[in-house]
């Protein structure tokens, strides 16, 4: 099958693939990264580790890749937990693949991205969060190999607000 035979259409509604990682220590706790105060997005907001999916490379690769940028760490196990449409309003839209990373190795360090820090799940709600990151949280930290995933929808209503609805 052939290119063509793939139904691409500028018609459709397209999606720019990322991904997100939800660190975990074997005590629990999630890592999450200070965005520095250069980036275009999330200036400031803690959040999970990750980016965008490049040409050429698979949804697991780039996670891996990410986390070893953004952290210096690997993982023994990524377990893929889930995936978000995000609805722009406009096109393109965003879709998420949601990790969550254990049996960690490497030596962690902050990176241009911005720093890292530890957190028990009830002291990530005293830091400034991306919005939907104590939702994914929650939802990654009782995530179990084997569990099916969650599949969620974000939009933005009238006021500009975002929206979460999940599926699983």
């Amino acid at each position: 099958m052939g290119v063509k035979a793939q139904g691409v259409s500028q018609d459709r509604y397209t999606v720019i693939p990322r991904v997100l990682i939800f660190p975990f220590s074997s005590d629990s706790k999630v890592l999450l990264l200070k965005g520095s105060e250069h980036k275009r997005i999330w200036a400031g907001l803690w959040n999970g580790i990750g980016g965008h999916v490049e040409a050429g490379e698979s949804v697991l690769q780039a996670a891996k890749r990410e986390l070893q940028e953004e952290t210096g760490l690997r993982a023994e196990k990524l377990l893929f937990c889930g995936s978000v449409i995000v609805e722009t309003q406009t096109l393109p839209g965003i879709v998420l693949f949601v990790f969550k990373a254990e049996g960690l190795s490497g030596k962690q360090h902050d990176s241009p991205e911005g720093i890292l820090q530890w957190f028990t799940l009830d002291e990530i709600h005293q830091v400034p969060l991306v919005e939907d990151v104590p939702t994914l949280v929650g939802k990654v930290s009782w995530f179990q190999a084997g569990s099916q995933p969650f599949w969620g929808l974000y939009r933005y209503d009238t006021e500009d607000q975002l929206v979460m609805s999940f599926e699983g």
